[in-house]
């Protein structure tokens, strides 16, 4: 009779997620180095959550207020922590985590537990499971501590509070105490660590510190039933004790996660023809849309999967700008990329999986009947970037930026999700190569950038502004000629100065002003151009023109 084997679970923390999330989605546009702090509300007011290293090493800390921290470091920058981003992220990254476990367990707003039982060695064994954790994890920008053992209140604690090397308990090193043996040799492991690492409230673990008890292994030497007096059922340190040690049960609650939705169905003999593939898409859209209405969503990514008898599978996927229940619009998506998929020696069976979907809604149609105007535009959308691919079909975008080049950029037609939609653009914003590289502004000073008004811009923007020699009246004063690509020009009317002030974040040291004017010269063209910068400002040496648009 086959023994069965011991229990291995799996404690993965993620110590700076919040800090690092925001890093990754917000913080671009700040320097590496700036002293950013995440804050909640508190009751006597704003409270840190999350540090930066820079904010650390100023004397932040969490859970210190924010303004006892900006007495020790005016320079502070405070955003508006994310709990409820945190937490999506964490419940997402439960799913993908179940490549190493078939029970996985959210642990909080900051980690996951998994039972690794009998599954280590798919991995090369514990330790090297525990490097591709953390190895994978490092990948996605995320610091992780991550410790195996016996029990799941072992192996929280020895993520938490063990060495600050890897913390990896080998099979059998926190064997679980047999009834009547007193607190048994799994105290070895967590005898050193401090009496937090119980997972107590934080009343408790002051209790105990008062009472002396700093470490568990000071605590395990006191009679059980004196200490049981002076606490609570639920904050009772030797119920923790028991439960870290395996005398009582802390069963884990796997994360509950639906399949995405998918139609499929087997054949009863291979089909090499691949004429039978059209077919098979219009049978699965069906039953896939019902499944979407069903959980009343709308797929943006569909995938149609042919499989092989000889173990291959044919892929072809298509993506839609707006979630779409529309078999009919599926169908016409993915018709032509299926007749590309190559039978071999034949397929057997077919799915259609809606990889990504968003909530959708039922709809009323247009006034006069058929669809809405905005969703023919997206199935137009839809169907160029199933020919022509989706990153050749692009859009125009509003960027929160004063200084017109920076103004707008191009995104792709269909958005993406998670935010990369914005990243896109600001990666290839208008203008020339500047403002591609140039960082957005910090996000506690971004606002909504009014519209221009129409006419006081120019029809026609050049990708990069272009130096022109121009001649005025007083340094100051409206300019009288100008001299572009060796024309010279003579200015009969002018409009202006336009003020645009420069974007301090930046370039701190070199931004200078902008003055706009509408000109037009002596044959009735009309031109934008622009002085940067005036006299003793500081920024420079003389001020400099450009010109920057053309009207008409």
């Amino acid at each position: 009779m086959s023994r069965k084997p011991e229990q291995r679970i799996l404690s993965v923390w993620w110590p700076h997620l919040a800090i690092e999330r925001w890093s990754k989605t917000q913080g671009s546009g700040l320097p590496p180095d700036a002293p950013v702090v995440l804050t909640i509300e508190g009751t006597h007011g704003l409270v840190i959550s999350a540090v930066t290293r820079a904010a650390a090493a100023s004397g932040a800390r969490a859970g210190a207020r924010l303004t006892d921290a900006r007495a020790l470091d005016p320079r502070l920058i405070a955003v508006p922590a994310d709990p409820a981003g945190d937490q999506a992220l964490v419940e997402k990254l439960a799913r993908w985590a179940a490549r190493w476990s078939p029970l996985v367990e959210v642990d909080g707003r900051d980690a996951l537990r998994l039972d690794v039982t009998g599954v280590a060695h798919l991995f090369g064994g514990e330790a090297a499971l525990v490097e591709d954790v953390q190895r994978r994890f490092a990948a996605l920008g995320l610091t992780s501590r991550v410790a195996i053992a016996a029990t799941p209140g072992a192996a929280w604690a020895l993520a938490r509070y063990g060495r600050k090397t890897l913390t990896l308990p080998l099979r059998g090193s926190l064997p679980l105490p047999r009834a009547g043996e007193g607190w048994g040799e799994g105290l070895d492991l967590l005898a050193p660590l401090p009496v937090a690492a119980l997972r107590l409230s934080p009343e408790a673990v002051r209790t105990l510190e008062r009472l002396g008890f700093k470490t568990i292994g000071a605590l395990a030497g006191v009679p059980r039933r004196a200490l049981a007096r002076r606490f609570r059922e639920a904050d009772n340190p030797l119920d923790a004790l028991d439960r870290a040690l395996g005398r009582k049960p802390e069963p884990l609650i796997a994360t509950a996660c639906e399949p995405p939705p998918r139609a499929s169905f087997r054949l009863a003999e291979p089909a090499s023809d691949p004429a039978v593939l059209p077919g098979a898409l219009t049978r699965l859209a069906d039953p896939l849309v019902r499944e979407l209405g069903r959980r009343r969503l709308g797929a943006r990514r569909i995938a149609f999967h042919g499989f092989r008898v000889d173990g291959e599978v044919g892929e072809a996927e298509a993506e839609t700008a707006l979630p779409t229940r529309d078999p009919a619009h599926i169908v016409r998506l993915l018709a032509d990329k299926v007749r590309t998929l190559d039978p071999g020696f034949g397929f057997d069976g077919f799915a259609l999986t809606a990889r990504w979907c968003e909530p959708l809604d039922p709809a009323q149609d247009a006034l006069l009947g058929g669809p809405r105007q905005e969703l023919e535009l997206a199935r137009l959308v839809d169907r160029l970037a199933a020919r022509l691919g989706a990153d050749r079909v692009r859009r125009p975008v509003q960027r929160d930026s004063h200084l017109p080049e920076r103004a707008s950029g191009w995104m792709s037609a269909i958005p993406p999700r998670n935010g990369e939609g914005d990243r896109e653009a600001k990666r290839s914003g208008g203008g020339g190569s500047e403002s591609r590289s140039a960082p957005p502004p910090p996000s506690n000073l971004r606002s909504v950038v009014p519209l221009p008004v129409p006419g006081r811009r120019p029809q026609r923007l050049l990708d990069r502004p272009e130096a022109i020699a121009v001649i005025y009246a007083t340094p100051e004063g409206v300019p009288r000629r100008f001299v572009w690509r060796r024309s010279v020009h003579d200015i009969a009317r002018v409009e202006g100065p336009e003020r645009i002030a420069p974007e301090w974040w930046r370039a701190p040291s070199k931004a200078r002003l902008r003055d706009y004017y509408r000109v037009e010269d002596s044959s009735g063209r009309r031109f934008w151009i622009y002085r940067e910068g005036v006299i003793g400002d500081g920024r420079g040496g003389a001020p400099a023109w450009h010109l920057h648009g053309l009207f008409g």
